[in-house]
């Protein structure tokens, strides 16, 4: 009999089995569909010995110190801070837009006074910021909006900025300094060794048993189990009973070159050419020293795996059905992207699974668990 059955073993079950094992001395069971643990943040050596991010670069940065030295149990840290250049009208500069980027792209010499003013210039009034498209415009103009950011969003989530929520586009900020940090964040590192290395830490504990290459549907009615953590789509746990609730995923394409490097930077965009997004070179990343170099690109598709829920109004009342059938069921909490149908940073599913833990010791008390475990069950959870 297991305590917990975890669905998902990337960062939202990986770091509850730790909390459950660790903590309550409980009998955890995570199991995944993929081949492996780690989720989305899996890391492997290819067979040329180059370390690569399996489903694309995966950049960890937080502004908590909590979530950071929790982390910091399982591995070491890289110093790293991410840069990405921008393929536009022919040439390469910064992206998020700053004083750089303007000056090269327009023959200027701007100051950051004189950036605030000629942005002020081009930007246009706009009575409500609902859409991806009103915040760029209302904060930038509408030719660095087509420039940078109307292509590059099309590709990604085949729909006009204009049809997506504000938050698609908020989280890329304007600068007027020549910063060209693509995160602020306080803490912004690389696991030294690899997440997956990192996640084979955390899960390194007797209390834990994973079991990949499993689906849910195939083992919730013969593994003996008292409870579930569900960090998959939460569509599909209850059998798309309201239909299914739209993703975008990606396809990647994983080369590697005879030579030591290919791009300045970790990772350039092309918002105006091409049919992929985006190209990763992760020496950048990882800090390896390598005669060769690998590269990934990536090609966004309506098809294949739910990476990014797609941030519509109709979508959420979508959730909102699934939602109130999942707070209506005993003994299964839903964490996650893909069980609360938001966009998270690592940093912030670490932070929801810790919060998840804190409420279940709160919902759950550990000295009255064992005896009223059968008898009262306890009250349904949706993580936030």
């Amino acid at each position: 009999m297991y305590d917990w059955l975890i669905v998902g073993a990337g960062f939202a079950g990986s770091v509850l089995a730790e909390r459950l094992a660790s903590e309550r001395n409980e009998r955890v069971l995570i199991i995944d569909r993929r081949n492996h643990i780690g989720g989305n943040a899996y890391d492997r050596y290819n067979e040329d010995g180059l370390l690569i991010h399996q489903y694309g670069p995966h950049i960890f940065h937080t502004n908590s110190k909590q979530i950071f030295d929790y982390l910091s149990r399982f591995t070491e840290w890289r110093f790293y801070e991410h840069r990405v250049l921008a393929e536009v009208d022919g040439m390469l500069v910064p992206i998020p837009i700053n004083l750089d980027t303007v000056n090269k792209l327009y023959g200027l010499n701007l100051t950051s006074e004189e950036l605030q003013s000629w942005f002020a210039a081009r930007a246009e009034a706009v009575p409500e910021i609902r859409t991806s498209e009103d915040v760029v415009v209302s904060a930038v103009g509408r030719e660095l909006y087509e420039k940078f950011f109307r292509g590059y969003t099309r590709k990604q989530w085949g729909l006009d900025p204009s049809e997506l929520d504000k938050s698609v586009t908020s989280r890329v900020p304007t600068r007027t300094n020549r910063d060209d940090r693509y995160f602020g964040d306080e803490f912004q590192f690389m696991p030294k060794h690899g997440y997956t290395r990192m996640f084979e830490r955390m899960l390194d504990h007797p209390n834990i048993h994973i079991m990949t290459q499993t689906d849910y549907e195939d083992v919730r009615d013969i593994v003996p189990h008292r409870r579930v953590i569900y960090t998959g789509p939460i569509d599909e746990y209850f059998g798309f009973r309201f239909g299914k609730l739209p993703y975008r995923s990606l396809r990647f394409r994983h080369v590697t070159l005879e030579q030591p490097w290919y791009q300045p930077v970790a990772v350039v965009n092309y918002p105006q050419t091409n049919e992929y997004t985006r190209i990763t070179e992760y020496k950048h990343l990882t800090g390896q020293e390598h005669a060769r170099t690998a590269l990934t690109y990536e090609y966004p598709s309506a098809e294949g795996d739910p990476y990014y829920p797609i941030p519509k109004p109709e979508n959420q009342e979508l959730f909102k059905k699934y939602e109130r059938l999942a707070l209506a069921t005993p003994d299964v909490w839903f964490v996650g992207r893909l069980a609360t149908y938001r966009y998270y940073n690592m940093d912030q599913i670490v932070g929801q699974a810790l919060a998840t833990f804190r409420r279940i010791g709160e919902a759950l008390p550990v000295e009255a668990d064992a005896s009223a475990i059968n008898v009262v069950p306890s009250p349904p959870v949706l993580a936030s």
